[in-house]
C-alpha cells in the first residue's frame, strides 16, 4: 500500500508499493496535465519538498553562530599554551581565520559548482563516488554530529545553570546538567522541526546576541588598555614555542573556527545561492576572525599569560576581574552563545542525513519531509534522538579526538575533489572560479594537519581509523548488495510506514 497525499491534503492509501509518496492533484494537476506534460515551479507551496527560504543575512548568521560557540569563551588557554606567548597566540588566531577563509572560498565555488544540500559529502560522491562518501556519513552518523551535538548542550546546560550554583562547594548536579541539555536538544530539534524560518529567526537572535557579548568584551579590553593596562604587551614574542607545539596551537585555533563548511548542507535552502553562499562567506569570515582576534587582546588586557593559562573558562575569569558583582554575564553569555550553536548544528547538519538517504545510502524515511511544515522532520528526530543517546555517555570528550584527522581528511578530500573536476569536467558550469593555486594550497594544509594530528595523537588517530574502517561492511551489506531477502525488504517497509504515519511525512516531491 501507497499513502498518496490527495487534493484536501490527507493521506489517502493506494496499492503497490509500501512508502509513502505525494500525489499531484487539483490544481496542481490541472496545470501539468493528466499526462504529466509541462512543468511545476519547483517553489510553488503546495509541493511537498525543501523551500528556499534562507536570505543572506540568514546565510551570514549560520555560519558565525555556529562558529562562535563555546570556543572562544572557554579555550583560548590551549592556543596560549602550545604557541608560548602573547605575540604568538595572536599570530595563530590571525592565521587560523585565514586558513579557514580560503576553505570555506574553495567550499563557495564547489557550492555553486554543485549546487546541492550536504557540504564535503555531495561533493565526495559527485567526485570519488559513493563508497568515500559512505565512510564520511558512517562516522559523522554515529559520532561526529551526536557527540558534538551533546557536547555544545552540555556545555549550554552548564553555564544555564551555574548562576543558580555560585557556591565553590556546591557545583550543579550532574543529572540537573544532563537533563538541562536534553530539554535544550528537544526544543532546539522542535524548533527546527517546526519551522525552517522559526529555526533561522532563532540563529539570527542568538548569533547578535553572543556577538553582543563578545563587544561586551572586546569594549572593556580596549578601554583598560587605553588605562594604560598594556604590561602584557610589552614583550609579545618572548618565550615563542614552535615545532609540534605551535602545529598544537594551530589545532586549538583551528578549532574555534570549525563549522565554517556548515552553510554548504543548506545550499538548496538558499535564496539565490550562487550569490548569497559566497557573499554569506566573505561576510562572516573576516567579521569572525577580527573578533575572535579583538577578544584575545581584550583577554591579555585584563588577564595576565598566568592567569589566562590556568583557567578552564577564559570569558568567566575575565567577568570575575571586571565585572564584580556583574560577572554572571559571562556564563549567561556561554549558554546563549551554545544554545544557538546546537540550534545551528540541527539546522546544517541535519541535511546530511536528509541528503544521504536521498542518494540511497541511509534509510528512505530519513530523506522524507513533513507534509504540512515542509522540514525534514525525520532527520531532525534522528539527530535529537542520536544526541540524547551520547549525553549519558561519561567520556563523551574523548570520542572527538578519535576523529579530529577524520574531518580534515573529509574536508581535505572534498577540495581534491574540486581540483580533480577542474581537469575531468573543464565544461562544467562554474558561477564563481578561484585560481587553483588556493584549492591547492588548502589541500596541502590538511595534509600537514592531518599528519601532524596522527604523530600528536597515534593512538586516537588508529581507534578512529578502525571505527571509519567499520564503514565498509557496512556499505556492501546494506548498499552495495541489491538482492537482500524478502523479510529485510519488509522490515525496511514496515519501518517507513511507521515513521510516515507518525509524523505525517512523504518522500520529497520533484519537478517533472
Amino acid at each position: 500500500m501507497v499513502l498518496n497525499q490527495g487534493e484536501n491534503g490527507h493521506a489517502a492509501e493506494t496499492p503497490e508499493t509500501g512508502v509513502l509518496n505525494p500525489s499531484r492533484g487539483g490544481k496542481e494537476a490541472e496545470a501539468t496535465g493528466d499526462q504529466g506534460e509541462g512543468r511545476v515551479d519547483t517553489h510553488d507551496d503546495s509541493r511537498v519538498q525543501l523551500k528556499p527560504q534562507i536570505g543572506l543575512f540568514s546565510s551570514s548568521t549560520v555560519i558565525i553562530g555556529c562558529i562562535v560557540g563555546s570556543g572562544i569563551f572557554l579555550s583560548p588557554t590551549s592556543v596560549l599554551k602550545n604557541s608560548g606567548s602573547v605575540g604568538m597566540s595572536l599570530v595563530v588566531w590571525i592565521v587560523s581565520g585565514l586558513f579557514s577563509l580560503i576553505g570555506a572560498l574553495c567550499f563557495a565555488e564547489l557550492g555553486t559548482t554543485i549546487p546541492k544540500s550536504g557540504g564535503e559529502y555531495a561533493y565526495i560522491m559527485a567526485s570519488f563516488g559513493g563508497l568515500p562518501a559512505f565512510l564520511l556519513l558512517w562516522v559523522t552518523l554515529i559520532i561526529i554530529n551526536p557527540t558534538g551535538q551533546a557536547i555544545v548542550a552540555l556545555t549550554f546546560a552548564d553555564y544555564v545553570i551555574q548562576p543558580f550554583f555560585t557556591e565553590v562547594d556546591c557545583p550543579a548536579p550532574d543529572s540537573f546538567v544532563r537533563i538541562a541539555a536534553i530539554l535544550c536538544l528537544a526544543l532546539l530539534t522542535f524548533v527546527n522541526s517546526w519551522s525552517v524560518p522559526w529555526a533561522t529567526r532563532v540563529q539570527d537572535v542568538f548569533t547578535v546576541a553572543k556577538i553582543i557579548a563578545l563587544l561586551v568584551i572586546i569594549g572593556t579590553g580596549l578601554v583598560r588598555i587605553a588605562m594604560g593596562h598594556t604590561e602584557n604587551f610589552q614583550e609579545p614574542f618572548k618565550g615563542s614555542a614552535n615545532g609540534q607545539s605551535i602545529a598544537l596551537a594551530f589545532y586549538g585555533g583551528l578549532f574555534a573556527y570549525a563549522a565554517w563548511n556548515y552553510l554548504n548542507y543548506l545550499t538548496e535552502e538558499i535564496k539565490e545561492p550562487t550569490k548569497n553562499l559566497p557573499r554569506g562567506i566573505m561576510i562572516s569570515l573576516p567579521m569572525v576572525t577580527i573578533i575572535y582576534v579583538l577578544a584575545n587582546v581584550a583577554y591579555f588586557a585584563v588577564l595576565s599569560p598566568d592567569e589566562l593559562a590556568a583557567s578552564n573558562a577564559v570569558a568567566v575569569s575575565f567577568g570575575r576581574k571586571v565585572f564584580g558583582p556583574m560577572a554572571w554575564i559571562m556564563p549567561v553569555s556561554v549558554a546563549m552563545s551554545t544554545f544557538g550553536g546546537v540550534n545551528g548544528g540541527f539546522l546544517s547538519l541535519s541535511r546530511l542525513f536528509f541528503v544521504g538517504a536521498r542518494e540511497g545510502q541511509l534509510p528512505e524515511w530519513l530523506a522524507m519531509i513533513q507534509v504540512s511544515r515542509k522540514t525534514p522532520m525525520p532527520s531532525l528526530v534522528f539527530t535529537c534522538l542520536l544526541s540524547v543517546m551520547y549525553v549519558f555517555v561519561p567520556t563523551i570528550d574523548s570520542l572527538l579526538n578519535y576523529f579530529s584527522f577524520m574531518t580534515w581528511l573529509s574536508i581535505g578530500a572534498a577540495v581534491c575533489g574540486q581540483i580533480y573536476l577542474r581537469f575531468t569536467r573543464p565544461d562544467m558550469e562554474r558561477p564563481i572560479k578561484y585560481h587553483i593555486l588556493l584549492p591547492i594550497t588548502f589541500v596541502l594544509a590538511c595534509v600537514f594537519l592531518v599528519i601532524m594530528g596522527t604523530v600528536a595523537a597515534p593512538q586516537d588517530t588508529l581507534i578512529g581509523l578502525a571505527i571509519t574502517l567499520t564503514g565498509f561492511p557496512v556499505y556492501f551489506l546494506c548498499i552495495w548488495w541489491e538482492n537482500k531477502p524478502a523479510v529485510v525488504l519488509k522490515f525496511n517497509r514496515a519501518i517507513t510506514r511507521i515513521v510516515q504515519k507518525l509524523l505525517i511525512v512523504v518522500g520529497e516531491e520533484k519537478e517533472e
